[in-house]
C-alpha cells in the first residue's frame, strides 16, 4: 500500500532534485503526484511499499541535513555589503541617491511652509 513520504508544496526545484536523487541512489521505489489542474491536490512523493518508509525517511533526513549545512556555509561565506563598500563600488549612484533623499525630505518639510503664505 502506498504511503505519503514527502510533501512538495513550496519545495524548490533543486531541493526536489536532491531528494529524488538520494531516494534513487538508496533504491527506494517512489512516485510523484502533482497538484492537479486547479492546484487543489497535494503534490507529494509517495512510497509504493510502506515497508520502506523508515529507510526512506532516514535518506530524506540525511539529505535535508546536508542541504541545510551547505546553505548555512554558503550564507556564512557571503558577507553583506556595507555602505562604504557600496560607496567605493558605485559612488555616483550612492551620492545621487543621497541627494534625492535630501531633496525629498526638503520638499516634504519645506512645501507646507511655501504653501502656507
Amino acid at each position: 500500500m502506498a504511503r505519503l513520504l514527502f510533501k512538495l508544496r513550496h519545495v524548490e526545484a533543486d531541493e526536489f532534485d536532491e531528494v529524488t536523487t538520494a531516494l534513487d541512489q538508496a533504491g527506494v521505489d517512489w512516485y510523484q503526484t502533482s497538484a492537479g489542474l486547479l492546484g487543489f491536490s497535494a503534490p507529494a512523493l509517495w512510497l509504493r511499499d510502506a515497508a520502506d518508509y523508515e529507510r526512506a525517511r532516514a535518506v530524506i533526513a540525511l539529505s535535508q541535513q546536508q542541504r541545510a549545512e551547505r546553505l548555512r556555509q554558503a550564507r556564512r561565506e557571503q558577507a553583506p555589503e556595507t555602505f562604504t563598500g557600496q560607496l567605493r563600488r558605485a559612488p555616483l549612484q550612492v551620492l545621487g541617491g543621497l541627494l534625492l533623499i535630501v531633496l525629498i525630505i526638503g520638499l516634504v518639510l519645506g512645501l507646507p511652509w511655501l504653501l502656507w503664505r
